[in-house]
């Protein structure tokens, strides 16, 4: 038990271990269809979402479809690309094709990407979706390829974050390497907080957010927290959900028993849940939430996930005032934070070989990385005479957390302190779940995790919204879990932690 507590920390002190499972036998590149042409697996030549004929990769430049969530996709899109693109050709001999969803529309549209075998060459997901997407065969197994299309990027990247993106034996992602810890912040607009005279320094609760809230919202006239229909999924945070997919299920990060449970039923969740309600009620969140594919950019009040200097760098210039951040919750780490930010290859990708060299392009070279992060140089930002960054305005929509690691995008001129050693900083001391090295083997759930995965997104926005009376719809939901094999769900991944832990 020593060793192992030992191998344990000296993980959580290198900030990543996590040892996908899932399936054992569903890790097979078994390739999705894909638009190629009345055949399967690129045994042509692949048409593009814009008519292009990709051709073959040998010295022909080929052009790599990515989609990735973020505001919509850019309105100088064509500007960037003309661009971008020459240099991909000249450096790698690929150009690039954008997608990029809105966080509304996200959910439908990635599961339409992944189910209906639509072709994409890189794919961006997360811990929610990883194992299950992999399971099904959507994603293309580069563990023979990894350190010849991409050695730089595989040493940058250390070795614990790929054990995080491996599975069988089979490494199924490029992870980003940035914030892999998770902390969550009270953003405040600085002056509506002085104009309401809010002591914000001292909230770190949603308790604590009750008043300041509706006294905003009444004296502006206008909902002070905003939200779409994601809603406030930090509710759900502290538990650690295993790499199911499914948040209504989890082991609290700190339980040394990790008993296994329905999160939803838990007392400090229903409790935010009720809170959530109660402002839905008041008109502190709109009316609109669960509907609502986007919220508006200004927020009175928000919360994100970041770092504190982001209400500096982001969170405030994206809004177009001074903003202010207030952490709430613990710093954690989990296998699921691990795998926040991950960019998959397509399963039937004719060019894998090609994505990993353009993937490593996007973390290592300082030009792409921040076109990629900051837009159009000229347009969207400009360099300063000490090779920092002049933002020019707020309407670059790609989300930087999706494309690659931090470290290599070039500081703000407006920076007074080095936010990535923040981040790094952050992701040392973060909190470890107890779960952190284990992954659960879904091969003898997978129809319970489908059937509980539909029940939950039913009921997800209404519930994280805090339109619906928790006290009425969580025993709803339940009902329908358990219909759906709950109950299996929670016996067989127990028995799998007790047996890891020698319980």
């Amino acid at each position: 038990m020593k060793r192992k507590i030992a191998l344990l920390l000296s993980i959580v002190l290198v900030l990543s271990t996590i040892f996908a499972g899932c399936s054992k036998d569903n890790n097979k590149n078994t390739g999705n269809k894909g638009t190629n042409n009345g055949t399967t697996n690129g045994a042509t030549a692949t048409t593009t979402p814009d008519g292009k004929d990709n051709g073959t990769s040998g010295d022909k430049v080929v052009t790599l479809k990515w989609i990735a969530v973020g505001s919509g996709m850019p309105k100088n899109y064509d500007a960037w690309l003309a661009k971008i693109n020459p240099y991909l050709e000249q450096k790698i001999g690929v150009n690039i094709d954008m997608e990029i969803v809105s966080w509304g529309d996200w959910g439908n549209r990635r599961n339409i990407i992944v189910n209906s075998g639509e072709y994409f060459d890189i794919l961006f997901t997360d811990g929610g979706n990883f194992t299950s997407d992999v399971a099904l065969g959507a994603y293309y197994d580069m563990k023979d390829i990894i350190k010849t299309s991409a050695p730089d990027l595989y040493s940058y990247i250390p070795e614990n974050y790929w054990n995080a993106v491996s599975i069988n034996g089979g490494v199924y992602g490029v992870p980003t390497y940035k914030d892999s810890s998770m902390s969550n912040y009270i953003v405040w607009d600085k002056a509506k907080a002085d104009k309401y005279g809010v002591d914000y320094k001292n909230i770190h609760s949603l308790d604590g957010l009750t008043e300041p809230l509706k006294k905003i919202t009444e004296g502006e006239g206008t909902p002070a927290l905003p939200l779409d229909q994601n809603g406030l999924a930090m509710i759900l945070s502290l538990y650690d959900g295993i790499g199911l997919g499914v948040p209504a299920i989890g082991v609290k990060f700190d339980d040394q028993n990790r008993k296994v449970v329905n999160v939803l039923e838990q007392e400090d969740v229903m409790s935010q849940l009720k809170t959530l309600h109660d402002w839905y009620k008041s008109g502190v969140i709109n009316s609109d939430a669960p509907a609502t594919s986007e919220s508006p950019s200004y927020k009175a009040v928000g919360i994100a996930q970041g770092w504190p200097s982001a209400a500096k760098t982001t969170w405030g210039p994206a809004m177009g005032v001074e903003a202010e951040a207030v952490q709430i919750n613990d710093t954690i780490v989990s296998n699921e934070t691990v795998r926040g930010s991950v960019n998959a290859i397509y399963s039937g990708s004719k060019y894998p070989e090609k994505c990993l060299e353009f993937l490593q392009l996007v973390n290592l070279d300082p030009k792409v990385r921040d076109a990629f992060y900051y837009g159009v140089e000229g347009e969207n930002f400009k360099y300063t005479a000490d090779g920092k960054v002049e933002k020019l305005n707020t309407e670059w929509p790609m989300a930087g957390y999706t494309q690659g690691t931090f470290f290599t995008v070039s500081q703000l001129s407006t920076d007074t302190v080095n936010q990535w050693d923040e981040v790094k900083k952050l992701n040392e001391n973060a909190k470890p779940s107890v779960l952190l090295g284990f992954n659960a083997d879904f091969s003898k759930i997978q129809n319970e995790l489908a059937n509980c995965r539909e029940v939950y997104n039913k009921y997800k926005s209404e519930l994280l919204t805090g339109a619906s009376d928790p006290e009425v719809t969580v025993p709803k939901i339940t009902k329908e879990l358990k219909a759906g094999g709950l109950d299996t769900i929670i016996t067989e991944v127990q028995s799998q932690i007790d047996a890891y832990y020698n319980k």
